[in-house]
């Protein structure tokens, strides 16, 4: 109801969902027969936006007839109740207890309450209060809560001036609302946290009003600044404190951070009169503030736009530009850069008329000088202007930003502790005030000096001062708000830089770096003080207009000050001074005192990096991240805007960054090494120990804390010293880290003036050149191309996730993170689950070991890969680009020979890696220039630097694309005509493009031998077109070293062909390399291919012989060089090692003398070579259990290690001896080390081509079977030929050529052992003797007369081969070719001879055998005397001994075999006697039996043993020999059948 008359009654009570949408009224159900009724239903209706004291609820009960008499209603009304909605200005909600009358309510009710009891009014049960109900609200206008609600009322009091007013028991008058008003304020921090978060908006619009308009009350300001300020920082801190999930990547509560966004503007209440005299100027544009009650008109704010911070003006200059390619234009201009508003001439600079800041300011007496002057002064003016409201009423004006300075430099104790955990939001409440102020007074275009009064530039001094005091000195204590806070004092003076004067503001940076430099020496943690002295600088250089800011146009000309004090700022930089008399290009390129006055941030910035790159600093891993990409991201800023696009401008800006290149010069040992192996890695690494140079650059550590002192003209400075931890090892960059840095250093040489770069160059030391040429072949090595296959490899985030968890809990380690702020960190971060808050859950925290992939997508990896070459291509560009500048200055130097070796080195491994055709084309144009120039660097000096670069040729003449072939041809042939133009002969290159692509076709598994192939004619058209060249050998000096190298390409053909072969494979190689036996380079380029292919299969014996057959080709050589006493004469020595090496004997007619140019050019071909070759033989001998050569090797190489008084080499060398005689001795039986074991292979039919009929001996691994190597065949061969046509012969017999099927090929594989004659057996004791130098082998095969392989004894015999190779095994390969095979033919007797004499011999082992083995002896002893033996001892003499034979020429081997059984027998009997002391009691009977046994044998055997044949006891005719052509066991070697 809006009164008591019932037609005031309002539409608000909602509707059921079949009724109309609005009721004036509403009705509970029926209650039946229930004396206290309870009533469940619930009423929803709408709240009138303007309510008044008028406005009620009224409650009517009914009684209800359910049996209704005639003339009797149907509903009587029996009681009356009511609530008032408004009183004393606010709702009324909660349950209410009420009174219910019995008769209709009185005129003028709805104003009170039902508890006051009106005079005449009937009341149920005597004024009793039995109707409960309970009213709650929904809303956002009405504030429900008891603080906000007298806060609000208070302030619409003063706005409406409307005295006295009544509030509940208390009325507000002048003279009391002062008090009042602060007390409620005081009293916001008991409100309801959710209410103040539903209104906070409107509270701190309020307080920002009382704040700005101090209201005027009987002619007096009050001023309310103080309070309004403590009630919003306790306001602030409280809501971010308990909204602390509710929060940005900064740690700024998002609601707040939204006020200020989109909320706040400077208040106006009504359009203000032109101003009195001295008055601040009025807004131009007039806001109208909306109150909170009773607001009628709806609020104007500002546009958008204007409504943020940001300035889009340069601030620099007089107008804003209209377009970003004009501001460029006005920066980059000679005359565009007002150089009067910049800190060089600032009036706030130390000793300028209006500083601030004392060198070592004293803030208590500046927070107390400021206090007082809050006390006696405000900052306001009173306007007497006429109101509606208020006939007579003055307004005082405040500017925000000015009061919030000063109550917060005036501030303590708990208000001040709030405003500084808050301390963003007051700071970006200034910033926003301060634009609005500049924009809507239409100071935009003031000087900046201008811009804002001196006091209010004093209290931003000190509140800066003290806010970086706070930073220092409270770091290690609350290590959450320092972060906070120290991030927020940068972001408001990144602000402030685009609004206050510069020069000013620059002071401020300096005033808190001096803070904290201040703090380094007392620091426990120096490094936590570093990370935030970092993230200062970095959030400082954020700034959008960071370049202009540097004034990167000026040249670094002493400072353009008046003042003279110049001097002496130059000589607290006299660390700098003393190197560089001159301040020219050099102190460009340093950070120098003339480079940081001008250039003030990037000064800042490339300290700050020195400092924490520096080798022995306290750059701990997070350190070196912040501060690389800090640098990183700032040139990625610059390089992305389009306002520096123009290269001229890039070239001021890369000014900026000058000094990056030699403070990453200087950090080249600490980066991460990209190459696999890099030996002048070792190089440089020494050479920075060893840097003596005084002008090499580097920054002592008190000049670069000059910073903290003074960066700035007109001021002197402490000399800082870095506290350093004694001890500490280099750190070392995270390859990340590297990679960063490098960027960075690549991106200023790409855009740095070339000319600067030229002059840098000139002064530069040789060792600094070369620290140059390091760090640009690391860049190559570092952003090479890696392809798409690799990058799929390293699709997954572990690495980074790692080096993130190592800064992390370095971190934490450190003190710079807590447990609690982590907690937070984590809850801000999105949980992949949803905007949950995550406490603890295992599979979400990063805590977590995650090594899962983040698959991307193909797109996404394809477009990875093309952004990775494009880099690579672009980071080999710029090393192109700064090789030519280093080539250039150094022509005009004296430097040349030291350097353009590093200078093609870097050139020849940028070609080693995978480059784009676009870079190589550049590429090969500077090396065919390079070469051209200097001629006598390749064909006089280095050779490697010439065999080098035939390789990367060679490797490019094969390459797929088709301009990258022309460019190498061409670099080729230019490089054969440099080579004959100065000598009539190219040799050296004749000789390095042989042995280069010998090495190629060795390692390259992928180039190309067709594209090589089309690249060698290009070369030959070239030759025969050349003019100049016609009349002279070199066309045909070209065609000969074409041809030869097509030679090679075939050999390399097959050698494909055979890739799965490696007994092929090895043959082919060893054929090259046999073709150069004249060649002693290239021969022994391939020796060490064979050597590098034996050791992949595991061949470690044929490896070490390779690099012993190497070894002896340099001795060779080595010798007809000089006549060295201690060195090897040839071959000759090593023959001990093996027989095979004479064959590297240069002893041919065509053998090249190695003092001829070209020849034995190789490092190999050295003492320093050999003893490498030797002592790498000498590994593999020991990985291959050859021991005993060992020995032999060190016997060659102790001589060159004594001539050299090498004791250290001595040593170990006789270390490793001891070892292998250990070894040896301790393996005495050689059955531990298992050698090998030999196999004839022979080769039938037509498709194996040049293999056909040859027989071969195949040393395989030790305990190999014979159906190995078979399967292992037969399975190769199949493959090639197919399953059907590779049959293998299983006998050992002849094979027939002509029994053969031509279609097929046939395998004949038989196990071989070694065979030595007697005279060989007396040498060959030990069984490393009997299993090295072999060079004849044996098989036997039985047959009988009658075809069949076996019969009886008396028809049985066998055929013996013997087999000779034409090398000794082990040699350099792993299979022989047979050179000679002989047969010998034992007749049935004789076979029974070598039966017994090997029963003999397994006795006699048996019964001396040590220690005793009884089942061994009681085996053989079974075997020997056993009754049940087949084909046993008793047979064989039965058949052979019972008669004398016919045959006299078999009357010899009779007599043998009786001998034979003479000695069987009495080895039986040693064996027996053997048996019975090894015996225990249950084998007594076993040994009876066979003594038994044995003595029924003996019986048996007696006659025919002692049956002598009479003839052989005398003198036989001569008629008896048998001839030549017969056999005659006695004589073998005239009797054998030779077969080659």
């Amino acid at each position: 109801m809006a009164g008591e008359d019932p037609s005031l009654a309002m539409p608000v009570i909602f509707g059921k969902s079949s009724c109309a949408e609005f009721f004036t009224e509403a009705y509970s159900p029926v209650i039946y027969h229930d004396k206290s009724p309870e009533f469940y239903e619930e009423v929803k209706m709408k709240i009138p936006a303007n309510l008044t004291d008028n406005h009620h609820l009224l409650f009517t009960f009914y009684h209800i007839s359910c049996q209704p008499k005639q003339n009797t209603p149907l509903e009587t009304p029996v009681g009356y109740t009511w609530i008032p909605l408004m009183q004393h200005g606010r709702l009324r909600t909660g349950s209410f207890s009420l009174p219910v009358s019995v008769e209709k309510p009185p005129a003028s009710y709805s104003v009170l309450t039902p508890d006051v009891q009106l005079p005449g009014m009937k009341w149920v049960d005597n004024h009793k209060q039995v109707f409960n109900v309970e009213v709650t609200a929904a809303s956002s206008v009405h504030t429900q809560d008891p603080h906000l609600d007298k806060f609000f009322t208070l302030c619409y009091v003063l706005e409406e001036y409307s005295f006295p007013f009544r509030l509940k028991d208390c009325i507000i008058s002048e003279a009391n609302v002062e008090g009042e008003l602060k007390a409620s304020m005081a009293g916001l921090r008991g409100a309801l946290l959710d209410t103040c978060v539903r209104f906070l908006h409107q509270l701190l619009s309020k307080l920002i009003l009382l704040i700005v308009h101090p209201p005027v009350i009987a002619g007096q300001i009050v001023n309310l600044g103080r309070a309004a300020f403590e009630a919003m920082s306790l306001l602030v801190n409280q809501i971010h404190k308990n909204l602390e999930g509710n929060q940005d990547q900064h740690g700024r509560n998002n609601l707040l951070a939204s006020y200020i966004h989109y909320c706040f503007h400077l208040p106006t209440t009504e359009p203000a009169m032109p101003p009195t005299g001295g008055a601040t100027p009025a807004y131009e544009l007039p806001i109208q503030y909306a109150t909170l009650s009773r607001a009628t008109a709806r609020p104007s704010t500002l546009h958008l736009a204007h409504s943020k911070s940001i300035s889009n003006s340069n601030p620099d200059l007089a107008s804003t530009p209209t377009s970003p390619d004009e501001e460029v234009q006005r920066i980059i201009g000679s005359k565009g850069i007002d150089r009067s508003h910049s800190w060089v001439n600032s009036a706030y600079a130390p000793g300028g008329s209006r500083a601030v800041l004392r060198r070592n300011p004293n803030f208590s007496c500046e927070l107390k000088q400021a206090s007082d002057r809050g006390c006696n002064r405000m900052s306001a003016f009173v306007d007497s202007t006429t109101f509606c409201s208020a006939p007579t009423r003055q307004i005082a004006k405040k500017l925000l930003h000015e009061e919030l300075a000063l109550q917060w430099v005036v501030s303590t104790s708990t208000v001040r502790e709030a405003a500084l955990q808050q301390a963003w939001f007051f700071f970006q409440l200034m910033t926003k005030s301060m634009s609005h102020h500049l924009f809507l007074s239409s100071r935009l275009d003031l000087p900046r000096r201008q811009r804002f009064p001196d006091r209010f530039v004093d209290d931003i001094a000190a509140l800066v001062g003290a806010i970086s005091a706070d930073v220092a000195g409270r770091y290690h204590k609350d290590v959450e708000l320092v972060e906070r806070l120290n991030s927020s004092l940068a972001f408001f003076l990144n602000d402030l830089l685009s609004l206050m004067d510069r020069g000013f503001v620059f002071n401020l940076i300096r005033s808190y770096y001096k803070q904290i430099a201040n703090k380094f020496h007392t620091a426990q943690n120096p490094s936590s003080l570093t990370a935030l002295r970092m993230d200062f600088t970095r959030i400082v250089c954020s700034h959008e207009h960071y370049v202009t800011l540097n004034l990167p146009c000026s040249t670094l000309s002493p400072p353009a000050s008046p003042s003279p004090s110049t001097s002496s700022t130059t000589s607290q930089g006299s660390a700098f001074s003393s190197m560089h008399q001159d301040q020219g290009v050099a102190s460009m390129f340093e950070l120098s005192v003339p480079f940081r006055q001008q250039h003030f941030l990037s000064g800042l910035l490339l300290t700050e990096l020195s400092l924490i790159l520096e080798p022995d600093g306290e750059g701990v891993f997070f350190l070196h991240k912040k501060a690389i990409s800090a640098v990183h991201s700032l040139m990625c800023s610059h390089d992305a805007d389009p306002r520096y696009t123009d290269p001229q401008v890039r070239a001021h800006i890369a000014q900026l960054y000058l000094p990056l290149i030699p403070i990453v010069m200087d950090t080249l040992p600490q980066l991460h090494d990209f190459t696999d192996t890099s030996p002048t890695r070792g190089r440089h690494a020494s050479a920075m120990q060893d840097d003596g140079d005084p002008d090499n650059g580097t920054i002592s550590q008190s000049v670069a804390m000059a910073i903290a002192g003074s960066p700035l003209p007109h001021a002197k400075a402490p000399n800082f010293t870095m506290p350093t931890v004694t001890g500490r090892q280099c750190s070392s960059l995270s390859a990340e880290c590297s990679r960063t840095l490098l960027v960075s250093f690549l991106w200023v040489l790409k855009n740095a003036d070339a000319a600067l770069l030229e002059s840098w160059v000139s002064d530069l030391s040789v060792l600094q050149i070369n620290r140059l040429l390091d760090l640009l072949h690391l860049s190559v090595s570092c952003f090479e191309y890696k392809g798409r296959k690799a990058l799929e490899r390293i699709n997954s985030l572990t690495f980074k996730k790692s080096q993130d968890m190592k800064a992390r809990l370095e971190e934490a380690i450190l003190g710079t993170i807590g447990a609690r702020q982590e907690m937070v960190r984590r809850c801000r971060e999105r949980s992949p689950y949803g905007n949950e808050n995550v406490r603890w859950r295992k599979n979400v925290t990063h805590w977590r070991q995650n090594t899962d992939r983040v698959d991307k997508t193909k797109v996404e990896t394809e477009q990875e890969s093309v952004v990775d070459g494009n880099l690579a291509t672009e980071a080999s560009l710029v090393v192109l680009d700064t090789l030519e500048i280093i080539v250039k200055t150094v022509l005009a130097s004296e430097l040349k020979e030291s350097v353009l070796g590093g200078v093609l080195r870097v050139l020849l491994h940028s070609m080693a890696g995978s480059q784009s055709a676009l870079f190589l084309q550049h590429c090969f144009t500077t090396q065919r220039g390079l070469v051209f120039k200097f001629p006598e660097m390749l064909f006089e000096e280095d050779t490697e630097l010439c065999a080098d670069l035939c390789l990367r040729l060679l490797r490019h003449c094969s390459s797929s694309v088709g301009s990258v072939r022309s460019q190498a041809s061409a670099s080729l042939y230019l490089l054969m005509r440099q080579n004959f133009e100065i000598g009539n002969n190219f040799a050296r290159v004749k000789m390095q493009v042989t042995m280069s692509l010998s090495s190629l076709v060795g390692t390259s598994q992928n180039f190309n031998e067709e594209h090589l192939r089309r690249s060698l004619k290009t070369i030959l058209t070239y030759a025969e077109e050349d003019l100049e060249l016609r009349d002279s050998s070199f066309p045909e000096q070209v065609q000969d070293l074409v041809f030869n190298l097509h030679m090679i390409l075939t050999d390399t053909v097959k050698m494909k062909e055979h890739q799965q072969d490696p007994e092929m494979l090895i043959d082919l190689m060893y054929r090259i390399a046999k073709g150069y036996q004249n060649s002693p380079d290239l021969r022994l380029t391939w020796l060490q291919n064979m050597a590098g292919k034996h050791s992949e299969r595991g061949n470690h014996a044929e490896a070490a012989h390779c690099l012993v057959h190497s070894a002896a080709l340099v001795a060779e050589y080595l010798n007809m060089l000089e006549d060295c006493r201690y060195l090897p004469i040839g071959c000759v020595t090593f023959q001990h090692i093996s027989s095979n090496v004479l064959e590297e004997s240069a002893v041919s007619d065509d053998i090249l003398s190695p003092e001829e140019e070209g020849i034995c050019a190789g490092k190999s071909f050295s003492e320093s070579g050999l003893v490498g070759l030797l002592e790498q033989a000498a590994t593999s001998f020991h990985m291959a259990s050859m021991y005993e050569a060992i020995n032999e090797v060190y016997k060659i190489l102790l001589p060159v290690h004594e001539a050299n008084r090498d004791f250290k080499k001595l040593a170990t060398v006789h270390g490793k001896l001891q070892d292998a005689f250990n070894k040896i001795y301790n393996q005495s039986s050689g059955w531990e080390r298992m050698f090998g074991t030999y196999f004839r292979v022979g080769f039938y039919g037509c498709r194996y081509g040049d293999l056909d009929e040859q027989e071969f001996v195949y040393k395989e691994p030790s305990i190999t079977k014979l159906a190995e190597i078979s399967h292992r065949l037969e399975e190769f061969y199949a493959e090639r030929f197919g399953d059907d046509v590779v049959e293998i012969i299983k006998d050992s017999n002849h094979v027939d050529k002509n029994k053969l099927d031509p279609n097929k090929a046939y395998l004949q594989i038989t196990y071989v052992e070694p065979f030595f004659d007697t005279y060989e057996l007396k040498e060959r004791i030990t069984y490393f003797d009997k299993n090295y130098n072999l060079r004849t082998f044996m098989y036997c095969t039985p047959f009988t007369l009658d075809g069949r392989a076996h019969g009886d004894l008396h028809e049985q015999y066998k055929r013996k081969s013997i087999l000779t190779t034409s090398h000794a095994f082990p040699y350099i390969k792993t299979r022989i070719n047979v050179i000679h095979k002989e047969e010998i033919i034992l007749v049935p007797m004789e076979v029974a001879i070598e039966d017994m004499q090997k029963k003999t011999q397994e006795l006699a082992f048996a019964t001396h055998q040590e220690p005793a083995d009884a089942k061994m002896l009681q085996m053989v002893l079974q075997g020997s005397v056993g009754t049940t033996v087949n084909q046993g001892p008793l047979e064989v003499a039965q058949v052979f001994l019972s008669d004398i034979p016919d045959d006299p020429k078999l009357y010899r081997h009779h007599n043998k075999l009786r001998l034979c059984f003479k000695d069987f027998t009495k080895r039986c009997e040693d064996a027996l006697r053997k048996n019975k002391t090894l015996i225990g009691p249950d084998q007594k009977e076993y040994h009876k039996e066979m003594e038994r046994n044995y003595n029924k044998l003996k019986e048996s055997l007696g006659p025919l043993i002692n049956r002598k044949i009479p003839q052989l006891y005398r003198t036989l005719p001569a008629t008896g020999l048998q001839p030549a052509t017969q056999r005659n066991s006695f004589s073998r070697s005239s009797l054998r059948r030779g077969d080659c």
